[in-house]
């Protein structure tokens, strides 16, 4: 059978499914899709703020930019910044993600047991979801005040010296960590929540009257029950932290200096902070990031489908 009779064929079949899903794509095309395209076209110029299509005035001013080809690409892959920012992302990625993960699963555990207040519990580890980022990340900075702050106020009060939260290169990195993985803690949670209980109970009694005790049935029974899961949560977070814009820029604008600049942020700061504004520059950035997180994900489906774990 032909790939034309194969599309009529699912077509004819699923007409009705295909013509719900048809406004969805519609969108997701023009909000996605058109910016998408824009930003490979501008990655392969040298367009920036000065030879842009402009109006100053009554006076329209054409675009004068050119097609220079892949020699964005050369440029950003040749820089010495590019690298050490992307060691930082995926320093800040990695760290973010893996205590993430581990606190959410430490907590799912504890919320899925029968326990006194077990509803309050679960509606308090989950409000950090339902605060906006910027409002936690504002709050987060007032906490993390050098002078003024209530942890430095909590040091001062135990005969300790005030740490310099955002002002230190190191504790400015553990800090937006920190933040990073206060807000994400809550998605892990709920979603592992859910894994947890859709596990069979009698298979944990089975186990517990054959005598394998609380490890060897977290490893044998909780482990494989929340390995699909785990693999689409960790995915989802990578991808989000990797681009994790509002916590560094709201928290640290990339500071002290550029310690805590990740990729995304650099990219922001070509297109809208630094003059002239490097627009092509900055789409470039932007086109390997994209490239970057694909790979990512398609290695890491295929480790999963490797483990039998097909999504």
């Amino acid at each position: 059978m032909t790939l034309t009779a194969r599309i009529r064929r699912a077509f004819g079949t699923h007409w009705y499914a295909w013509t719900m899903v048809a406004p969805v794509v519609l969108v997701i095309g023009v909000i996605i899709g058109i910016p998408l395209v824009r930003g490979v076209y501008l990655s392969l110029t040298d367009a920036n703020e000065a030879n842009v299509e402009r109006s100053i005035g009554m006076n329209h001013i054409p675009a004068t930019y050119h097609f220079t080809g892949l020699d964005n690409y050369r440029a950003v892959l040749t820089d010495g910044v590019f690298w050490d920012r992307l060691g930082w992302t995926v320093v800040w990625t990695v760290g973010c993600v893996s205590l993430t993960f581990l606190t959410a699963l430490a907590l799912a555990n504890l919320l899925n047991r029968r326990m006194r207040g077990r509803t309050f519990y679960r509606l308090a580890l989950i409000l950090p979801w339902a605060i906006p980022a910027f409002v936690s990340v504002f709050t987060w900075r007032m906490l993390y005040n050098e002078k003024n702050g209530i942890l430095n106020k909590l040091l001062a009060g135990g005969g300790l010296d005030a740490v310099p939260w955002l002002n230190d290169p190191t504790w400015a990195k553990l800090s937006v960590i920190a933040v990073n993985v206060w807000l994400g803690v809550p998605f892990m949670l709920v979603a592992l929540l859910g894994g947890l209980q859709s596990i069979p109970g009698e298979l944990y009694e089975a186990a517990e009257m054959d005598g394998a005790g609380a490890w060897q049935r977290f490893r044998h029974i909780t482990v494989p029950g929340l390995r699909a899961v785990s693999g689409t949560v960790i995915l989802l977070s990578t991808i989000w932290t990797f681009n994790m814009f509002p916590v560094i820029f709201l928290l640290t604008r990339g500071g002290p200096g550029d310690a805590t600049e990740i990729l995304v942020t650099y990219a922001y700061r070509l297109s809208f902070v630094d003059s002239p504004r490097n627009f092509s520059a900055s789409a470039t950035w932007g086109m390997v990031i994209l490239a970057v997180l694909a790979l990512v994900a398609v290695g890491y489906r295929r480790a999963l489908r490797k483990q039998g774990e097909v999504w």
